[in-house]
């Protein structure tokens, strides 16, 4: 362009240069491949066009130019790439440290972080395979990003997210979480799969001289403290929960070591008809033997069961022991009907559980039908009725029967028996405890009886320690009761003693008295 005053196209543009004193422009275009870049221009005050040198020189200076431009363009994109998770396209776990990093030198400690797992992508891999997972995270991402709004979200790694937060109030946070809650549990279309998405968040929120990993690992205390108690819902992290993990941790570790010693029993409480007080059968809790010889009961390392390990190794062991005490009593023709063993929701999640349950008495030739597996409500919460219904279907058509335990202290226990098979119904002691005339514990045993009756389930009433309340329950027709009345979980010499004086007869038991 000779000449700006007379060029059309500087028509809408004319007024910027003009106060300047250009009269003439002349650029050429800076290409990356077959795409504009940008251009590099020579301005004049006079109208002419480019000298010869000019020339040259811009064309030495574009070339150097589209060199510089890719090469600054290579960098950024592997930035990009570096900071960039590619399943989410979300910022990764190397730019979360990064600004995590940042915030801790921050002046203002102004800010909170929220730390989310995915619930049951594992499962879901396992079920329908990992494009339905990968599917899984991607919409998770994208409703978590929706839901943040203009907060940063990351993706950790695996089933691990992480949002940073411009907020300096618990309540707040707190309320950011139950919205990121709410996004991510609408149903999802995963690789041709329906799929109910959910998260599990813990949260912290930073304080004054107060460095940005210990805010990380506050969060991270506050998630593992919501995956074990909480699962699809927001924790909070106060200081008790420390002391709470440190409690879990110390638990965990001695009752690994117990195992590796040899060093956790099978004590058995015994069943009883109330009417008789025969010995119909037992319930095997697990005891633990510390290294100075004191006996210890599962409610007092119940924090241990909690991980999902330890209660499977649990389980192995009083499986083992179990099968070896019914083979004895067997073998010494003691009239031994059926022992029940306690299951964890763990213990559902493990690989092979008909393996590992039926194996052992396999093994020991003790008949399955002498077995009473026993499952709680957490059961169920922990994977859906669906699964562990299929999986105590495949149990009891092995031959062994499956007790509803603590029934009435869980979440919709009379839906649980529309999903789950279930041989017999425990009623849980809270329900004893209150074995009063016009008191509503005495309705509800009374309409469980009636519901087990007509489903053809057997009751059994827990914690049972005053002769009133075991004639209450007589009187409401339960016949079946276990306590203190009429003896605590035993060691297996004890228990031997007991079914040589007070079990009932096999010939009673097989014309169905029990």
């Amino acid at each position: 362009m000779s000449d700006i005053d007379r060029d059309g196209r500087w028509r809408n543009y004319r007024h910027l240069v003009s106060p300047l004193g250009f009269k003439a422009c002349w650029s050429t275009p800076i290409f990356a491949g077959d795409e504009v870049v940008a251009t590099f221009a020579f301005y004049f005050r006079e109208a002419r066009g480019p000298s010869e040198l000019e020339r040259e020189i811009v064309d030495a200076c574009v070339h150097l130019c589209a060199i510089a431009i890719e090469r600054e363009e290579r960098v950024r994109e592997r930035e990009r790439l570096t900071y960039t998770d590619a399943l989410t396209g979300l910022p990764n776990r190397a730019r979360f440290n990064m600004v995590l990093a940042e915030r801790g030198m921050s002046i203002s400690p102004e800010w909170g972080l929220l730390l989310a797992d995915v619930d049951n992508l594992k499962l879901v891999n396992d079920t329908f395979g990992h494009a339905a997972g990968d599917a899984l995270i991607q919409t998770v991402a994208r409703r978590l990003a929706i839901a943040a709004s203009n907060h940063q979200i990351f993706r950790l790694g695996g089933d691990e997210f992480a949002a940073i937060l411009d907020v300096k109030e618990a309540a707040v946070l707190a309320q950011h979480a139950e919205a990121l809650i709410r996004e991510t549990k609408r149903p999802a279309q995963c690789d041709g799969h329906v799929v109910f998405p959910a998260v599990t968040i813990g949260g912290a929120i930073a304080g004054r001289e107060m460095a940005a990993s210990q805010v990380q690992h506050n969060a991270d205390i506050a998630l593992y403290h919501g995956k074990e108690r909480n699962r699809g819902e927001y924790t909070h992290y106060f200081a008790g929960l420390r002391t709470a993990l440190t409690r879990r941790f110390r638990a965990i570790r001695d009752v690994g070591i117990a195992l590796s010693e040899n060093r956790i029993e099978a004590h058995y409480q015994p069943i009883v008809r109330l009417d008789t007080r025969e010995i119909v059968g037992f319930e095997a809790l697990a005891r633990m033997r510390t290294i100075g010889g004191e006996l210890v009961s599962a409610a007092h390392f119940h924090e241990a069961t909690l991980d999902g390990h330890i209660a499977a190794q649990l389980t192995d062991r009083m499986i083992a022991l179990v099968a070896r005490d019914m083979r004895r009593w067997l073998d010494a023709g003691l009239p031994l009907q059926h022992v029940g063993i306690n299951l964890s929701a763990a213990d559902f999640r493990v690989d092979d559980l008909e393996g590992r349950v039926c194996g052992p008495f396999a093994a020991a030739k003790v008949p399955l039908d002498h077995l009473i597996m026993e499952v709680t409500e957490s059961v169920y919460l922990g994977r859906g009725d669906h699964v562990v219904a299929e999986e105590i279907r495949t149990l009891r058509s092995r031959g062994l029967k499956v007790a509803l335990d603590d029934f009435g202290t869980g979440f919709a226990s009379l839906t649980h028996l529309l999903t789950v098979p279930v041989d017999i119904i425990k009623i849980d002691k809270s329900f004893t405890d209150r074995l009063v005339a016009a008191d509503a514990a005495t309705v509800i045993i009374e309409g469980v009886m009636s519901i087990a009756s007509k489903l053809g389930i057997r009751v059994v009433a827990e914690g049972i320690e005053t002769e009133p309340q075991a004639d209450h329950l007589l009187s409401l027709a339960c016949s079946l009761g276990q306590g203190y009345l009429f003896s605590k979980a035993v060691d297996r010499e004890t228990a031997t003693n007991l079914l040589e004086t007070s079990a009932q007869p096999m010939a009673k038991a097989n014309t169905g008295s029990r």
